[in-house]
């Protein structure tokens, strides 16, 4: 039996002897099963099993979630009833960012953090390990949210809930990094199949966005997992709740020209949407107001823009499913733009003013104290953008401009400009279309977008100053194996110190009974004054002589110094630059903790990189 097997039996064995002696209170029927295939599958044999599970779990989540919101939206709109439907918008937004905020703050101790980013921390700075709360508090979450008519989408929520549910599976069954990477990319893979019956586009989110500069050759896992979450949703879900698009018009090559530029647009539109949303956020966290009160503000500005355009409320992909079906009439109906003559100048005036506004009514909704991702309003925006062109392009003589295309690939655009993941968005819309014969023009139009956003920004703003910090990985391998290096972990805090005013007699029994060759000298309060190396004291060992040199003659000054909230990366680099091995280590006061070695850092990096080749 080899080492890896025995670790699995031991743990086997551990879990049977707590099953044992605490009961069903400690440990689960189904977990000693599980533990005793661990024991009896190989390892691919047991990813898939989990893949499996994980993937049904992740699944079930989805469909839970998207159940729960209809039900509440079924309910709001079905059996509650106002004098003046005014009403119905100005409490609703209001009542769900405030609610959300109140239960985040009364049972989940005020833990909110939310959003993709929230995954791709966990996964470079936290050994994939994903909080057990997670597995449901996204859903209570944006239930609320989105369920009562924030305007932002379920998809986040769910990915975050799926990856969770991955994580803690890994956890459980005591899984290594890169198996509880993959299982938690797997659970974030099924969510998405489920929310949108892609698993395709499952796939694609997982590689696109949370493995990046993550080194994988297993993938079954997320297939199987993308499966089953898939095919619950398709079971499980009312017809009205999955996102299916049924009409659109067959691909011609002669309409490429409206392609291209539909590209350029949603590409821009893009970029408007991520700079609106960081300024938005950026004043929300600088309003000095307790984060109740914050959430009330933010309600009360999306219940305003609800009141003006009820497209903004929800998910809005019953407005996107208007525009395919040409009943943009419908959407209009209870605005106050019904009171004036509805025509296309109309129309194109208030799908501008929903367009500029879209964003700011997300971006309230997230920042502001509720929960939810950018997935749908990305998709509804590029909806919106499509459509819009279209009656544009018709108004202007092109009678025959093909608008149900131009919808569907617009939402391709905008999703993937916003979420930069241009194979996500391709797959997500022609799933959901069932129109494999768009791939051209969603290849086109998706790629525009995406190659617009990068010319802007190489990371997508909403992930930059966490990839800067090197919290999260990106595509540079190399610097992904740096940054989940910790400085703490290198620092020599036994290094020998000497005091300067100490005769050089004393300095001299720390070579002799040390193994150490550099030294640092220091006054009284541990302030670092200067360092010394063998090479410095080597004229003095050796003499017959009394030496009466002082330590403060010959020590030398050090090239540079390190703190130790500085990066490995950029420790590495002041290696480089003064060509040394070995740097001190100071504190803030400049006091001495010790002494940090390059080859150290360098012999971890080969570890980790030995790790990820086999």
């Amino acid at each position: 039996m080899n080492i890896h097997h025995k670790k699995k039996y031991l743990s086997f064995l551990k879990f049977k002897r707590d099953f044992q002696k605490y009961g069903l209170e400690k440990a689960r029927s189904y977990e000693l099963i599980l533990h005793w295939l661990n024991n009896r599958l190989s390892r691919n044999q047991f990813l898939v099993l989990s893949g499996i599970l994980v993937g049904c779990t992740a699944g079930l989540a989805g469909v839970l979630l998207k159940s729960l919101v209809h039900s509440i939206h079924h309910f709001i709109t079905t059996k509650v009833h106002f004098e003046y439907q005014i009403l119905f918008y100005v409490v609703f937004p209001f009542l769900g960012i405030v609610l959300t905020t109140s239960i985040v703050l009364t049972i989940f101790k005020g833990q909110d953090r939310k959003g993709i980013g929230v995954i791709l921390y966990e996964i470079a700075q936290n050994s994939s390990i994903v909080s057990s709360v997670k597995m449901y508090s996204q859903i209570v979450q944006s239930a609320v949210t989105v369920g009562l008519g924030g305007s932002a989408g379920l998809e986040s929520p769910i990915a975050v809930t799926g990856a969770a549910i991955g994580s803690n599976f890994a956890q459980t069954y005591r899984l290594s990094y890169k198996e509880r990477t993959l299982l938690l990319a797997a659970g974030a893979t099924a969510g998405i199949a489920s929310a949108f019956n892609a698993p395709i586009a499952g796939i694609m989110f997982a590689f696109e966005i949370l493995l990046t500069g993550v080194v994988f050759t297993d993938f079954i896992p997320l297939v199987v997992a993308a499966v089953c979450g898939s095919l619950l949703s398709r079971i499980l879900l009312q017809e009205d709740v999955l996102f299916r698009f049924y009409t659109r018009e067959a691909f011609n090559y002669r309409n490429v020209p409206y392609y291209l530029i539909l590209g350029i647009v949603t590409g821009i539109y893009a970029r408007y949407f991520v700079i609106i949303s960081q300024k938005v956020e950026h004043f929300i966290k600088n309003l000095k107001m307790s984060r109740l009160r914050k959430a009330m503000f933010g309600g009360a500005v999306l219940s305003l823009l609800c009141v003006l355009f009820p497209p903004l409320f929800g998910e809005g992909y019953e407005t996107v499913k208007a525009f395919t079906n040409g009943d943009v009439h419908r959407i209009i109906e209870n605005s106050l733009f019904r009171y004036f003559e509805i025509g296309n100048f109309t129309i194109i005036i208030f799908l501008i003013l929903v367009l500029l506004l879209k964003v700011f009514a997300t971006s309230f909704t997230i920042f502001s104290g509720g929960n939810g991702g950018n997935f749908a309003p990305s998709l509804f925006a590029g909806g919106t953008v499509g459509y819009l062109f279209a009656i544009i392009c018709q108004q202007i003589g092109f009678p025959e401009v093909p608008v149900t295309n131009l919808v569907l690939v617009g939402m391709a655009g905008a999703m993937s400009g916003v979420m930069y993941a241009p194979l996500t968005a391709i797959f997500l819309i022609a799933e959901s279309s069932f129109g494999y014969d768009l791939f051209i023009p969603l290849m086109i139009v998706s790629i525009i977008s995406y190659l617009i956003a990068k010319w802007f920004s190489p990371i997508s703003p909403e992930l930059k100053s966490l990839a800067d910090q090197g919290k999260i990985f990106t595509n540079k391998h190399d610097k992904n194996i740096l940054f989940s290096l910790r400085t703490e972990d290198f620092i020599d805090r036994y290094s020998q110190a000497v005091n300067e005013n100490s005769p050089i007699t004393e300095l001299f029994e720390m070579v002799k009974n040390g193994n150490k060759n550099i030294f640092a000298v220091v006054n009284n309060d541990k302030t670092l004054r200067g360092i010394l190396t063998l090479d410095d004291i080597r004229p003095y060992l050796f003499t017959n002589d009394e030496v009466s040199v002082s330590l403060s003659q010959i020590m030398k000054t050090p090239p540079a110094v390190i703190h130790p909230e500085d990066q490995p990366l950029a420790i590495l680099q002041t290696f480089d630059d003064t060509g040394v091995w070995n740097l001190p280590v100071v504190d803030t006061q400049n006091r001495f903790i010790g002494f940090i070695s390059k080859s150290t850092i360098l012999m971890s990096y080969r570890q980790i990189l030995k790790g990820y080749s086999e």
